[in-house]
């Protein structure tokens, strides 16, 4: 069976994004990418919410084509591209879409049947609403979180509806040059 990877970019406190889903606090750089597409490479399964994958349609299908492509650009592209791309969403159409599933209703169980049919990690990109609802149901495994040194004070949250104290155990820490510091945990899910 396989396992679902959270990979999100956080604040210091705990927020995915402003109010306003604004994500130009982030930092990212070639050193995070190539940190990133070590994981991101071992895997061919990409989860998303529809906001998130609406933006990474409107950008990584031609991103290695662009003037100026930058080295990610054009691996992640060609990543993107060949990757099997799950959103959920209860208002896309799934015959305009390319080696992508949508998910709509009843999102928990198609979820536990893609973990049993899907062989390597199914990374969960940003998509902090459809974090919080695969949380709930237990369906994530571990975390890796880019914790950026800024403060938002408030925002959309990376963990939000917790019901029940949720363990994690530490597996590893990576200090990037940036001050970014990635945080990679194993959900303990003991009411499973």
């Amino acid at each position: 069976m396989s396992g679902i990877v959270l990979f999100m970019h956080t604040s210091l406190d705990g927020f995915a994004a402003g109010t306003k889903g604004e994500m130009d606090w982030i930092h990212v750089d070639q050193e995070i990418f190539d940190f990133g597409a070590e994981r991101i490479t071992k895997t061919n399964t990409a989860l998303y919410g529809r906001v998130t994958f609406q933006m990474m349609e409107s950008y990584w299908p031609t991103a290695a084509e662009q003037p100026g492509a930058s080295k990610h650009d054009k691996e992640h592209a060609a990543w993107y591209k060949s990757a099997h791309k799950v959103v959920l969403s209860n208002t896309l159409d799934p015959a305009t879409l390319t080696n992508t599933t949508v998910i709509g209703k009843d999102y928990a169980a198609a979820i536990r049947k893609l973990k049993e049919e899907t062989t390597g990690e199914i990374l969960l990109f940003g998509s902090p609403t459809t974090a919080h609802a695969l949380l709930a149901e237990n369906l994530i495994d571990e975390c890796w979180l880019f914790v950026n040194p800024v403060l938002l004070g408030e925002g959309i949250p990376v963990f939000k509806g917790i019901q029940q104290k949720q363990s994690l155990k530490l597996l590893k820490t990576h200090v990037f040059s940036s001050g970014v510091v990635c945080l990679h945990h194993e959900l303990l899910h003991e009411n499973k």
